[in-house]
């Protein structure tokens, strides 16, 4: 997170059992609010793998006594979507629930399960061919500049009046730091670039980070040839696809043609929570157990 540390005032926890590193939060604080860290799209509770449940309660006790301590009001959770765990691990949303957390947004996520996987739809497959036919060609490449400048910056720019999340240069320091966990995948028609994908590739899931095209998508079928090229080409030891949200204004509002678009990729949905906890009245309680 060191690239981003000049926005953010980080207030990261660590919590240790028998001096042993047992938990993290990433998280940063603005005034008496701590946030599961606003600068990472999923950053959460998160337990080594041979954590149990009431152990991990007491932990998570000891890092709300510690915010109350520090003058810290409230904690704002994001809980991590549970494809992208690498084993069960639904200790926070048992948390949530019995500490009466309230539930602040439910993202709708449009994921591809490998091992249940729906075939792309006629339309798409169409996409495919007509791609194919106007000769556009897919590469696995270190050109984010060419993404970055030509394709995603102008596209955000006039359709949103906004720019990307990372800079150019963030995203290429990113890239250079775990390159086995950020691919930069572009469509080419001859020598000029027509789409691209920043994509992230974590244990379990694929997910394209940042995905354009420029005005000839439609006509040309590139984001059909790129999403056929990226769905199948990280695959082999992943078992989810996550095409991110397709909901707005916290989760109260769908995008049909979003939803539309990728669940005829074979996307079906996920969700993703955000819970807000008042520390002060959460601090002291215990978990009644038989």
């Amino acid at each position: 997170m060191d690239y981003h540390k000049d926005r953010f005032t980080d207030f990261s926890l660590m919590v240790y059992k028998n001096d042993s590193l047992f938990a993290v939060l990433p998280a940063n604080i603005v005034g008496d609010v701590v946030y599961s860290h606003q600068g990472l799209t999923y950053g959460s509770f998160v337990l080594q793998e041979n954590a149990k449940l009431l152990d991990a309660f007491e932990a998570f006790k000891v890092l709300l006594g510690f915010l109350y301590s520090e003058g810290v009001h409230y904690l704002d959770m994001r809980v991590i979507p549970s494809f992208y765990n690498s084993m069960p691990s639904d200790e926070l949303t048992y948390f949530m629930f019995r500490l009466n957390a309230t539930l602040l947004k439910r993202d709708a996520l449009m994921v591809i399960d490998y091992r249940n996987k729906v075939k792309f739809q006629k339309n798409r497959r169409e996409g495919i061919n007509k791609a194919v036919r106007n000769g556009l060609t897919v590469s696995v490449d270190t050109n984010f500049e060419g993404f970055w400048n030509e394709i995603l910056i102008p596209n955000l720019h006039d359709k949103y009046n906004v720019t990307p999340v990372h800079t150019l240069e963030e995203m290429q320091l990113l890239a250079k730091s775990f390159p086995q966990h950020i691919q930069q995948v572009n469509v080419y028609k001859g020598a000029k670039i027509v789409a691209g994908t920043t994509v992230f590739l974590t244990k379990t899931t694929i997910h394209p980070q940042y995905v354009s095209a420029n005005t000839d998508k439609n006509a040309f079928g590139s984001l059909d040839l790129l999403y056929d090229f990226i769905v199948n080409t990280f695959r082999d030891d992943k078992w989810y696809f996550d095409f991110n949200t397709s909901s707005e204004e916290n989760g109260a509002l769908l995008n049909s043609g979003l939803l539309f678009w990728k669940e005829s990729c074979g996307a079906r949905t996920f969700t993703a929570d955000n819970y807000v906890l008042d520390v002060t009245s959460a601090k002291d309680l215990t978990l009644p157990i038989l």
